[in-house]
């Protein structure tokens, strides 16, 4: 494999990256400048939706693109109009809000509880509870409400009106909830970047019940379980629990940088002229975007797909680990947002893959993330066990000892 290395880059040295450079993608694949083709089953950790390069995304990226690329929220954007109107169509939300990313998005969203309080004659109603594993974004606000002393070392003061709680602790989650000054919960249906944990759906019904009790707020980050990637357009379908607000983005705008937070009537009541804004939220080419993604996910059977193919994904991990319990100990997850609990070190597992033509994403709990796009076949899929195999087996001290 050829290597792509560059000492003297003045890029911020913040990311490990590996020594890959692509040149172009085509569905699931990704493809380096000498020629070699990698099953991306990382899809820009859970971003590209519909894979590279789909013909309808293109089409409506290029289309705007020769038309109109920014305005402002100065002026009315109709494309936002209309990916609003199919957004609360297809949810609980009625009002949407549009970001850059994921980040934003929960910002919008922990802006939008407080200020629910402030209006409501409650501005000591202002703190977010959250759970320990959980990763809301890198901005000072979203690394206090992940809590992870990782990502908080070395920027200063914690911000504060974060409580972390243990995952999955329900009597410190209701002791928690019971105190005047709270605002809000916010919680992952399914922790991604925490090792791919779910959270039981009775749990999130019960979470919906705590807040209706307590006159606080449900918040979800599906940033990584939306837009299909559990098989229902987000995660919180399969609970029948809904939020009052949730930040999405990633999968919305299939590789185009978006995100929307959507909220209830009542909860972004407090959201009023000059209280929040962006300068490229919500831009022409992100709508475009935004709305070309839907028309291929809310498309008759492509949800569908995306269950049928995981099922048989999920069938197949599991197999696996049955026959290389020394290496793969747990297959997490739901739809195609898939964990691989490691037995060796996950960056050695994501290594290896990768020896083997397959990109996989690590995450915590040493877990190795499954991501591939939605796109992806039923061959795609039984390439792409043939390669994950050959990794597993590879690392397995059974098949260390068969080839010796």
């Amino acid at each position: 494999m050829a290597e792509f290395k560059d000492a003297h880059s003045p890029l911020y040295d913040t990311y490990a990256r590996a020594p890959l450079a692509f040149e172009r993608g085509e569905g699931v694949w990704l493809v380096t400048g000498e020629g070699r083709r990698y099953m991306d089953f990382a899809a820009g950790i859970a971003v590209n939706s519909l894979g590279h390069a789909h013909p309808h995304l293109v089409a409506a990226l290029t289309e705007q693109a020769n038309k109109l690329w920014h305005l402002s929220n100065l002026y009315e954007i109709p494309g936002q109009r209309r990916l609003a109107e199919r957004l609360t169509e297809a949810t609980f939300a009625d009002r949407a809000f549009f970001t850059n990313s994921g980040a934003e998005a929960l910002e919008c969203a922990i802006k939008t509880a407080r200020r629910y309080h402030y209006v409501d004659g409650a501005p000591e109603r202002y703190r977010i509870l959250t759970f320990e594993g959980a990763f809301h974004g890198r901005t000072l606000a979203t690394i206090a409400a992940g809590g992870q002393a990782k990502y908080l070392e070395g920027f200063g003061p914690k911000a504060p009106g974060f409580d972390q709680l243990p995952f999955g602790d329900h009597e410190a989650l209701k002791q928690a909830a019971a105190e005047p000054d709270v605002a809000a919960i916010l919680i992952e249906p399914i922790q991604g970047e925490g090792g791919v944990r779910s959270v039981p759906p009775q749990c999130l019904k019960g979470l919906r019940d705590l807040c209706d009790e307590h006159g606080i707020l449900l918040i979800y980050d599906e940033v990584q379980t939306g837009i299909g990637r559990t098989g229902r357009l987000y995660a919180y379908e399969h609970s029948g629990a809904a939020p009052d607000i949730m930040a999405s983005a990633k999968g919305i705008g299939g590789g185009f940088p978006m995100g929307v937070c959507l909220a209830t009537e009542a909860a972004a009541r407090g959201m009023t002229p000059g209280t929040h804004g962006s300068t490229y939220g919500g831009n022409p080419l992100a709508m475009a975007v935004g709305n070309a993604v839907l028309d291929v996910v809310l498309g008759e059977g492509f949800l569908t797909h995306v269950q049928d193919v995981a099922l048989l994904l999920k069938q197949s991990l599991a197999s696996l680990a049955d026959r290389y319990p020394d290496v793969v100990g747990e297959v997490r997850g739901q739809g195609l947002l898939i964990g691989l609990k490691a037995k060796v070190p996950n960056v050695q597992l994501v290594a290896a893959m990768r020896d083997e033509g397959l990109l996989a994403a690590p995450a915590g709990d040493n877990v190795v993330r499954l991501l591939p796009p939605l796109i992806v076949t039923v061959d795609e899929v039984h390439e792409a066990m043939s390669r994950i195999e050959a990794a597993v087996a590879g690392l397995s001290l059974a098949g260390q000892r068969k080839s010796a």
